[in-house]
């Protein structure tokens, strides 16, 4: 039956609430009707009875929190809500239990005295509350109201225990049983065991800790993304050290210039353990085996690739110019068969592998692909680069965007001269990618007159001045041409510098910022080969590589190198006919007719050896060279894995000389005083009570040094990272 609804008949003087209910205060009394029906009723001021009332209407479905939050009553809705929740948990008798008295008095006089002193004497809050025996939340509370002082008249203020020195941990490292510096044996041998999945990190109180400045740089790390590929992408089986003991080992000794595992045998193992929170780091056999099995057993490369896209979408701004340039890696060893390639900065034709680095404007690299063999910086853009970055590049516009506007670009590829070729050019806009490197082979030269002095906007912020111009031009190949605008600076010496650019909707200014800071990846070149060691070898061994692979053919490079040397042979004698002079007696007659000869008997040798070559194919797969000949390449899996982190540890060293920067008055003096800072002493200080780690770097060389650091040390601590592992908030100031 549909149930029956109250009639209404609301008594005079009630103040009505929603449909169905009504209170009346009348004679000191306080009822509530439902309906016509008298509710409850209670002595007005009883405001347990109240909270009971509107408690149990609500429950009975008579009124809702709605109603009750407006006049006349205007309850607040969370406070509604809880006199609800306790009808429905603890009843309604809940609303008249009688109230819970407070114990006896913890702070008296006696206390306060006792904690004053104890405060006084140097002691924290926390160590304060523990010697006391009060809790540490009462003991705050109480200094915060101003019941306890910190300071007391006339007491003298003891030094904190900084805990173990260099000496006793140095002592205690050489007199540990399983090796140097084991002093956690119980938590080996468990792990060894297998009763434990890894080592707990823990901090102990220790002064003068050799790098301990490193966990300065543990915030920049970690938000670089130095944890993220655990679990995902990075694994190790259970054992004392663990992934995250691992990848904190490698970027703190990159971030401290230790270049390769085996330089961590100069260093104490105990010190640089007590920053990571174990007893020791890995020793070198050690570490390699576990890189090696984080690598192999993991997807080290698609790590990289989660990373790119991380940071360009961090800074999509930076990420809309991307910076392209070879490396390569020499290689000293006698174990792989590595071709041979010309070396820049050696000027000479060396065996190594090429590393093809993508970087934004300000030099902070987003990944890198490795090549044993390769066809050169046109192959590796379109085939192994430009697949990631159109995965990875933010903001692109989609292909209605691109179809409604032909001179729209995805993003902008930026290379040098090497590139700059009509095929290049053309694929990477039938992708309509941009493309900004500089002209080949420029031939003219523009009037003075066209140069208009312009403000140029840098990248990372500032401007500068040049003067430029500008003209749209082609770049041809046989028939074919593709437009682009060709942007000339000239400089104060009268030289032109021309640059071309496919994406033609951009400002001149913006070309030529853009252009002429490439010279970023040159020093990042120079800066991580001297101090982070990018050509070392991490992983001995050598791979083979696939037997389809296209190398150059033996045949083919040795008839080149002939019809090279024929060339060279056929111009120096024509060069000597020149030189001679005119013919007038028997003698001069005859040695022109014998330099005719030869030099016919050359041009018709390096005829043969041209058709030679034209017969003989350039490049054939590497399977049907003989075993002694056949390419190899180095293991590269690990060489990727390090390089994540190398390239996790410049980001994080860039993103802490830009805090600095705005105390010291170059980037150099920041980077260097950054360097100084990773090597520093520091006393670690943990307070598990309060839940801090507490890291007190020594101080600089100078005072305008201290002064730059403690800024930065400050801003560190504004942060209130908390340790990945641990979960202490780190504290960092200057002692």
């Amino acid at each position: 039956m549909p149930r029956q609804l109250l009639l209404p008949g609301f008594p005079d003087g009630a103040s009505r609430v929603g449909e169905a209910l009504s209170i009346l205060k009348k004679d000191g009394m306080v009822t509530y009707f439902a309906g016509g029906d008298n509710y409850f009723s209670h002595p007005e001021g009883d405001e347990r009875s109240f909270r009971f009332a509107l408690a149990t209407l609500m429950a009975n479905g008579h009124v809702r929190a709605c109603e009750l939050e407006g006049p006349p009553l205007c309850v607040p809705h969370r406070t509604l809500m809880n006199w609800s929740r306790q009808v429905r948990e603890q009843g309604p008798a809940s609303f008249f239990a009688p109230a819970r008295r407070g114990g006896s008095r913890v702070m008296t006089q006696e206390m306060i005295v006792r904690c004053e002193h104890l405060l006084g004497a140097g002691h924290t809050v926390a160590a304060t509350a523990r010697q006391a025996g009060v809790l540490e939340s009462t003991l705050r509370k109480a200094v915060d109201r101003g019941a306890v002082s910190r300071a007391v008249r006339g007491a003298t203020p003891a030094p904190p225990d900084r805990g173990t020195s260099k000496s006793e941990r140095s002592q205690a490292d050489a007199a540990a049983g399983l090796g140097t510096a084991c002093t956690r044996a119980d938590e080996r041998v468990a792990a060894a065991m297998g009763l434990a999945t890894g080592a707990a990190t823990r901090f102990e109180a220790s002064a003068d800790v050799m790098f301990g400045g490193l966990l300065a740089g543990l915030p920049a790390l970690c938000a670089n993304g130095l944890l993220s590929g655990i679990g995902k992408h990075l694994h190790l089986r259970t054992g004392f050290y663990t992934c995250v003991h691992i990848l904190l080992t490698l970027a703190f000794m990159a971030l401290a210039r230790i270049r390769r595992p085996e330089n961590l045998r100069h260093v104490p193992p105990g010190e640089l353990g007590k920053v990571v929170g174990l007893d020791r780091v890995p020793e070198v056999k050690t570490l390699r085996a576990k890189v090696t099995e984080m690598a192999t057993t993991g997807h080290p490369e698609a790590w990289m690739h989660e990373l790119s896209r991380t940071w360009m979408e961090a800074d999509p701004a930076q990420a809309g110019y991307l910076y392209v340039d070879g490396h390569v890696r020499v290689y000293h060893g006698n174990s792989a068969h590595l071709g041979r390639r010309y070396v820049s900065r050696e000027r000479l034709c060396l065996r190594g592998t090429t590393d093809y680095w993508v970087n934004d404007a300000l030099g902070r690299p987003f990944f890198v692909v490795s090549q044993a063999v390769t066809d050169g910086l046109a192959a590796a853009l379109v085939n192994d680069i430009l697949p990631h970055l159109r995965a990875s590049v933010p903001g692109q516009p989609n292909e209605a965007q691109l179809e409604a506007d032909p001179l729209l670009h995805r993003f902008v590829a930026v290379f040098d001269r090497e590139g700059a070729t009509y095929s290049l050019l053309a694929k990477l806009w039938d992708q309509r990618v941009g493309a900004l490197t500089y002209r080949k082979n420029v031939q003219d030269q523009w009037p003075a007159d066209a140069f208009d002095e312009v403000e140029v906007p840098v990248p990372g912020g500032g401007s500068t001045r040049m003067r430029l111009a500008v003209r749209e031009t082609e770049v041809r190949c046989d028939e074919r041409a593709l437009p682009v605008t060709e942007v000339r600076r000239l400089t104060a010496d009268g030289h032109q510098t021309a640059i071309i650019c496919t994406a033609r909707r951009l400002d001149p200014t913006v070309m030529a910022g853009r252009m002429f800071a490439r010279w970023c990846q040159e020093n990042f070149f120079a800066y991580m080969m001297e101090h982070y060691d990018i050509d070392g070898l991490v992983q001995y061994g050598v791979e083979s590589l696939p037997g389809a692979t296209q190398v150059i053919n033996p045949a083919w490079r040795a008839l080149d190198k002939a019809v090279t040397a024929t060339r060279r042979a056929l111009q120096k004698l024509q060069a000597q006919l020149g030189a001679l002079p005119r013919p007038e007696t028997g003698a001069a007659i005859q040695k022109h007719a014998e330099l005719h000869e030869q030099i016919k008997t050359v041009q018709a040798q390096l005829e043969e050896q041209r058709e030679q070559r034209k017969q003989t194919a350039k490049k054939v797969p590497l399977s049907s060279l003989p075993e002694d000949q056949r390419v190899t390449q180095l293991v590269p899996l690990n060489k990727i894995l390090t390089d994540c982190v190398k390239m996790i540890a410049y980001r994080a060293e860039t993103a802490l000389v830009a805090l600095l920067r705005p105390h010291l008055s170059n980037e150099e003096e920041s980077r260097a005083l950054i360097r100084e800072l990773f090597v520093s002493a520091a006393d670690i200080e943990p307070d598990d009570d309060a839940r801090t780690l507490t890291v007190r770097i020594h101080r600089m060389a100078c005072p305008a040094h201290d002064k730059a650091m403690a800024a930065l040390l400050h801003q560190l601590t504004q942060l209130e990272f908390r340790h990945p592992e641990t979960g202490h908030r780190i504290v960092y100031t200057l002692t």
